[in-house]
């Protein structure tokens, strides 16, 4: 198929339609990956800034968004291979890979099974480790409440964790917006992807093996994906760059966009041949 360029594009991958936004121009491109239960406009800040001197691509994962959902079970390892067909499709052979949360998992998984594929990382608020029981437990008492109609309870108390505490004072427009993206996804997608989460392995043990560049970031305040969890991926992963966004929490793209993409730029700045 090879480059469109615009927002809300679909193609056909696997048995889903995704929708993405294909927008600038490089020769690698960087592709954005969301969190849960989030859609690509949650990157916006990072796609309009980037986008007038790269190639940036954001999607919404399978069920998410504009996208389809499919009939397999989800799973991490699922998204992973629906991203790489999705670069298949686009004629991308490598690209950089940017995640949040869940996302960052994807781009863990990913890069883990097709090292090959991409030239540099970006992790944001996520972890390598897999769910302790005590989360796995957790998990399951949101999904028997989401099954038990609390849809609007649960994503309340989510967006609550989620936002630094001034961000949720003074910045509501934002707290709404993302709180009506969750309400507007159906809740066997939350339901399935909190399940999908609960079962994925870690990635922990396959950080030595990086060697592509990564550029580590995290809310200071995320309590989601604690700075703790950062600063262990930073050791483990070599010459990886860590920093940590001021007044975030787990949104710390959208907490503190000016913050957030100078970081990005830099680090997309040392990249030979972007």
């Amino acid at each position: 198929m090879g480059k469109i360029n615009g927002r809300d594009i679909v193609i056909k991958v696997s048995d889903v339609t995704i929708c993405y936004d294909d927008l600038g121009e490089s020769t690698t491109p960087v592709i954005f990956i969301h969190g849960f239960p989030f859609d690509k406009s949650s990157w916006k800040p990072q796609m309009d800034f980037l986008s007038k001197q790269y190639r940036v691509i954001a999607y919404d994962i399978r069920g998410f968004g504009k996208s389809t959902s499919g009939s397999e079970e989800a799973d991490i390892s699922l998204f992973a291979d629906d991203l790489l067909l999705f670069m298949d499709l686009l004629e991308i052979q490598k690209a950089i890979i940017c995640g949040l949360s869940m996302g960052g998992y994807i781009v863990l998984n990913a890069v883990s099974r097709y090292p090959d594929r991409f030239s540099a990382m970006i992790l944001s608020d996520t972890q390598c480790i897999a769910d302790t029981n005590e989360v796995k437990e957790k998990r399951k008492q949101s999904i028997d409440k989401i099954n038990g109609g609390g849809l609007v309870e649960y994503v309340d108390g989510f967006v609550n964790a989620i936002f630094y505490k001034d961000t949720i004072a003074q910045r509501k427009e934002l707290v709404d917006e993302i709180r009506n993206v969750i309400l507007a996804t159906e809740p066997l997608i939350i339901t399935s992807a909190l399940t999908a989460l609960a079962r994925r392995w870690e990635t922990c043990s396959a950080l030595p093996a990086i060697t592509i560049p990564c550029l580590i970031l995290c809310g200071s305040d995320d309590k989601i994906t604690p700075p703790e969890q950062a600063e262990y991926m930073k050791v483990h992963i070599a010459d990886s760059v860590l920093h940590l966004i001021n007044n975030s929490a787990h949104m710390s793209n959208l907490e503190n966009p000016t913050e957030f993409n100078r970081y990005l730029k830099d680090f997309l700045s040392g990249i030979q041949n972007i």
